[in-house]
């Protein structure tokens, strides 16, 4: 036995496949085995997909050395205070258990790509966040079959049953933003939502829809509108809200950059804030107490919830029961001077 059997077989007591069990099982060479486990380049993907299925089906998990002391975060895009946020709350805890963290950007993908996968498997981080970003079940498992625990922030889609996941009550944070705009007095509110298919932006265009039906106010497909998360998104969008022949009162928009947006397309248009159109954003990022005028906002705890995925992933690491597999963190409400009773 090598003394590479010999480390795999401190693997839990029901997991003692060793490095030439699962190249029997594969029909592969020991070495390619331990060249698929490490991460390494140099195996054809049918291979490595062929022994990745036997570490699969024996519910394989490695226990044979030390992990690196680091938290791969890995972002879909790093364009905005939104992210800086979070790698502040993961910052917070990697430096409490002396950890470094290491960034990844995929320039606008949600879903790592293949030498994102190797490079992981070959550095054996602490764990792993992933932000608003979406893994395979294929790379799930990969991670799970090397002991390197996986947290996703804001999930894209749904995450594996065991993948652990943080988010925020964003249905919640809908119905409020939405509920103050009609204790104003508005009618006529525009909803600008972010990309439907993901949980969150989702979430807050059902909390809008409740509360419009909570008070009795049927909502104008005219109204709502499917936009980007970006400042480009709320001006495009909301220009052509103010473009309707009866255009709205007020405007919820699903982040603050395309509120922001909205913002730009009122002062084109001529009109006030908040005397003519009353805007709500949603994150509070920094910049919404300095915009003119300070911006209503409904609060997303960012810092907090990169710290409580950081925290997951360190005590996953250290083989400790979560207890909560799937947190979510209060969302709030900011009153500030974009928001008044509408003039019209």
């Amino acid at each position: 036995m090598t003394s590479t059997d010999r480390a795999l077989d401190g693997d839990l007591p029901r997991q003692r496949l060793t490095v030439a069990e699962i190249a029997h099982l594969a029909g592969v060479s020991a070495p390619t085995v331990s060249r698929v486990l490490n991460g390494h380049a140099g195996v054809a993907l049918t291979t490595r997909q062929r022994v990745e299925a036997v570490l699969r089906e024996h519910g394989y998990r490695r226990r044979d050395s030390e992990p690196a002391a680091i938290i791969e975060l890995v972002f879909h895009a790093l364009e905005s205070l939104w992210a800086l946020e979070i790698i502040q709350g993961v910052e917070q805890v990697a430096r409490e258990h002396e950890l470094a963290v290491v960034l990844t950007e995929m320039q606008g993908r949600l879903t790592p790509g293949r030498a994102w996968t190797e490079q992981v498997l070959a550095r054996r981080p602490t764990g792993v966040v992933a932000v608003f970003s979406e893994l395979t079940v294929q790379q799930q498992s990969q991670l799970a079959t090397r002991s390197i625990p996986l947290v996703v922030l804001d999930p894209t889609g749904e995450p594996l049953h065991e993948t652990p996941s943080v988010g925020a009550t964003n249905w919640s944070g809908g119905m409020a933003a939405t509920r103050h705009l009609l204790d104003l007095g508005h009618r006529r509110i525009a909803m600008l939502s972010g990309p439907t298919q993901w949980p969150c932006c989702r979430a807050r265009l059902d909390g809008y829809r409740a509360a419009m039906d909570a008070a009795g106010v049927p909502v104008d497909p005219d109204l709502v509108r499917v936009s980007t998360l970006y400042m480009e998104g709320g001006l495009r969008d909301g220009t052509e809200l103010l473009r309707l022949p009866d255009p709205p009162t007020a405007v919820f928009a699903a982040n603050d950059l395309q509120a922001l947006g909205v913002y730009e397309a009122a002062r084109r248009a001529g009109l006030r804030i908040p005397e003519d159109l009353s805007v709500v954003g949603f994150d509070d990022l920094s910049f919404t107490q300095w915009a003119g005028p300070p911006m209503t906002t409904v609060r997303q705890p960012l810092v907090q919830m990169g710290a409580a995925a950081a925290r997951m992933v360190a005590a996953l690491a250290e083989g400790e029961p979560l207890e909560q597999h799937r947190v979510e963190l209060a969302t709030t409400l900011v009153v500030r001077e974009s928001t008044a009773p509408p003039h019209r």
